[in-house]
Formats: structure tokens, C-alpha cells, sequence
């Protein structure tokens, strides 16, 4: 290969590298969309997740769903990049400068405040240190006061089930998904069982609870594996001094098992509620 073919080659390559970085820089800062199929009649501005059964869906969620969190609902027209078909009938950006529905529900959103996932389903709020992560950061504002910038109501139930009402307006949003940087964190609780925890919870869990959690469910194994060994010893013995009695014993030993199995089970959704509620 003479020095001028290889210089060429030289040039080329570095020209589409260029090409590349130019374009990927471009949408990178673009919306770039995505459309899917949806079984509930969805709004722009709506946050959304993606349907665990199926991938080609989306669906409004709320707080408690953050390992769904995909996207915001958008018109495909104000999209630079679009990518869907004629199945489609949602559009979702996952990146870019987007309208985002927000309420109330944590104060007044102001630009540089991050947005996160509310009680409502659909529908964003300021983000909170406790939130494991944001859709990403507000460049306007919503004031709940201004009802110039309210679009609509909405009434809520706390834990003890006292109600409130929640004003809904737009904010526009730089979309970053990606961990809350406000999110405070507890280097008491191994990091296992923290991300552990806070997959089961959907939220931040105390390191009380966990551990709480961690001896009731200890228990519970104790507990019914101390009633199968029991079972099985017992069971054992009995046939071997009477093995006539063996279908007695056997079916004696499954209401064991099955007894044991329920006893398991329901420490396993006591820890589930102790971790969620």
C-alpha cells in the first residue's frame, strides 16, 4: 500500500467519525421517539412505562412502578427523530426537551428542580431525596396558585386516608432518566439488601424495616423447616415400627408439608407488606 492510498484511507476514516459524533451530537439534544401500542387512552405529557407482558405497550404509572419508567408521551410531530409503524398509536421520547404533566403534590416546580414520579398515575411531581429516580429537569415553571397554569384537579388519599386535592399543570422537562442526585442513601444497610429492598418497596426502605424484615422472614424458615424435619422424622419412625400405618403416615406427612409451605408463604407477604407499606 503506497503512503498516499493509506493517507486517503486516513482522511476517510476520520470523515466518518466526524459524521458520526456531528449526528449523534444532533440527537442526542433532539427528542428522539419511539411508538407503541397502549390500552389506555394516554395524553401527552403523561410519564409512562412499558407493559411487563408486553414490550410493544405502554401504560401511565405512578410512584410505586419506578422499575417501569420509560418516557413521556409527546405529538410525533414536535419529534426530530420518529421511529414507529402502523401499529403504533402513542408516541413516547425518551429524550429531549418535553412537556411533562406535573401536579402539586410536593410544592411549586421551578426551572433546575428535577421531576420524578407522583401518587398520580400518569402524572410527575418535584422530586423528593427519598425518590430513587427522575425523569429528569424542569427549565420552567409550575405554580399551583396561578390558575392561569392549572389544567385540572385531582383528589388523593394519603396512608391514613386522609384526602387532598392536587392541581395538574405542564412543566417543560429535559429528559434524563437515570438515579434522583438528590437521593440520600444509608451506608448502614449493605448495598444488596438495599437495592433489594427498594426493588421489592419500589421506594427508599429504612434500615429498621429491612432488618425487621430480614428476622421475620428467618423465623418463618425456622419455623416450617422445623416442621418438615419434624414431619419426616417422625414419619420415619412411625413406619418402620408400623408399616402397615404407611398410608396413614403418608398422608399425615403432606398435611405437614402443606402446613409448613402456608406458614413460609405467609411470612414471605408479611416481609412484602412490612417493606411496601
Amino acid at each position: 500500500m503506497t503512503m498516499y492510498n493509506f493517507k486517503k484511507i486516513l482522511i476517510t476514516l476520520e470523515s466518518a467519525i466526524a459524521v458520526f459524533l456531528v449526528f449523534n451530537c444532533i440527537a442526542s439534544a433532539q427528542s428522539v421517539t419511539q411508538g407503541y401500542k397502549s390500552d389506555t387512552l394516554l395524553q401527552n405529557g403523561m410519564i409512562v412505562g412499558l407493559d411487563p407482558k408486553d414490550v410493544t405497550k405502554v401504560e401511565p404509572i405512578n410512584s410505586s412502578q419506578y422499575n417501569l419508567l420509560h418516557g413521556v408521551v409527546v405529538n410525533p410531530s414536535s419529534s426530530t427523530i420518529l421511529i414507529g409503524n402502523a401499529s403504533t398509536n402513542v408516541y413516547v421520547s425518551t429524550s429531549g426537551r418535553v412537556s411533562v404533566m406535573v401536579n402539586d403534590q410536593n410544592g411549586t416546580i421551578s426551572p433546575g428542580d428535577f421531576v420524578a414520579l407522583s401518587a398520580v398515575t400518569g402524572i410527575g411531581d418535584k422530586a423528593t431525596p427519598t425518590d430513587p429516580l427522575v425523569v429528569g429537569k424542569s427549565i420552567s415553571t409550575f405554580n399551583a396558585n396561578d390558575s392561569a397554569q392549572q389544567i385540572g384537579t385531582v383528589t388523593v388519599k394519603d396512608s391514613t386516608g386522609k384526602t387532598s386535592t392536587l392541581h395538574i399543570g405542564y412543566v417543560t422537562v429535559d429528559i434524563a432518566i437515570g438515579k434522583n442526585p438528590l437521593l440520600i442513601t444509608d451506608n448502614s444497610l449493605p448495598s444488596i439488601l438495599s437495592r433489594a429492598s427498594n426493588l421489592v418497596a419500589g421506594k427508599i426502605v429504612s434500615p429498621v424495616r429491612v432488618y425487621i424484615s430480614i428476622l421475620v422472614l428467618a423465623i418463618t424458615a425456622f419455623v416450617s423447616g422445623s416442621l418438615i424435619y419434624g414431619g419426616v422424622r417422625s414419619s420415619i419412625i412411625s413406619i418402620g415400627r408400623n408399616p402397615l400405618s404407611k398410608k396413614i403416615i403418608t398422608k399425615s406427612l403432606v398435611q405437614i408439608v402443606i402446613i409448613s409451605l402456608l406458614v413460609f408463604l405467609s411470612g414471605v407477604f408479611g416481609v412484602y407488606l412490612l417493606l411496601k407499606l
